[in-house]
């Protein structure tokens, strides 16, 4: 299997647009795919495809839960919050769980020695399965409102990506923290998204120095091709980074992805372009393997 995650600097790009029209294109071409919305915070890849949700599990996590007649206000599980979750103040007899802070980490469990300290399940969201034509090829992350980080919740989803299939796509969360950080990280591949803006570049720039970090390889498609400058050509060029695609600015994709609808669905081309791109990068990946 190859996991290729779609991905951008910054929100807005296009990485579902791309993600979205490539993975119809490995449909309608017989390739085994599977989508997974990573993007937790709102997730809408559903939305352009004629689905079936098959299924769905919720995703928690053990945030602690602290009897105060049995501590002794000895103040070592605030010690050992690396995450500031725990109130206390000794004088007064007063501790708190804050569970927005909480990681689930146990570690305040372990630090107590009297027992005052048992565990309680905390939803943070869902992952849902749908079909697509009666094939289950989408999985999708979604996490709840206030949850502070979508981590856990797209975690479980890349969990239940199924090794029989050819190619799993990944859209990934936008930005360049750690949602961003545990889709690419679980990817083979990255396709980064961009748009020819000075904003656009600065974005990609980021995301280029934390791929090589790393050490992930990647290439970039240009969005809305034809606005801006041509800066981000530039730069790419001296830089010897490979542009897979340009997709035009155009007030009629534009108006197909408004309504929901794949521009790879209505323009034979564009399925073809989103096809073989992906082609390419099993080749690049084979040759990698090849020289190693």
């Amino acid at each position: 299997m190859i996991k290729i995650a779609i991905a951008s600097g910054k929100g807005g790009t296009g990485k579902t647009f791309v993600a979205t029209n490539i993975f119809h294109s490995l449909m309608q071409n017989n390739v085994d795919a599977i989508l997974v919305d990573c993007d937790a915070e709102a997730p809408n890849a559903a939305a352009f495809f004629k689905t079936r949700q098959t299924g769905s599990f919720e995703v928690t996590k053990l945030v602690p839960v602290i009897n105060a007649d049995s501590c002794t206000f000895c103040g070592k599980c605030h010690e050992y919050c690396n995450f500031n979750a725990i109130f206390i103040l000794p004088p007064m007899k007063i501790i708190n769980v804050i569970e927005d802070l909480c990681h689930g980490c146990g570690a305040c469990s372990v630090a107590c020695r009297y027992d005052a300290i048992t565990e309680k399940p905390v939803s943070l969201g869902i992952v849902k399965f749908y079909s697509v034509n009666d094939k289950p090829v989408l999985i999708e992350a979604r996490m709840n409102v206030g949850v502070m980080s979508p981590v856990p919740v797209l975690k479980a989803a890349i969990k239940q990506i199924n090794d029989k299939a050819e190619i799993a796509i990944l859209d990934s969360p936008p930005g360049t923290a750690c949602p961003f950080i545990q889709t690419v990280s679980a990817s083979d591949y990255v396709i980064l998204v961009t748009e020819p803006t000075p904003f656009g570049l600065s974005d990609l720039k980021q995301s280029i120095d934390t791929l090589k970090k790393i050490d992930k390889p990647f290439g970039v498609i240009i969005n809305r091709a034809g606005l801006g400058n041509k800066d981000i050509y530039k730069w790419l060029k001296n830089n010897n980074i490979a542009i897979l695609a340009e997709v035009p600015f155009s007030q009629e994709i534009a108006h197909i992805y408004s309504e929901g609808r794949l521009i790879a669905d209505s323009d034979k081309n564009y399925e073809i372009q989103f096809y073989n791109i992906c082609n390419w990068i099993k080749q690049e990946l084979n040759d990698e393997v090849l020289m190693k």
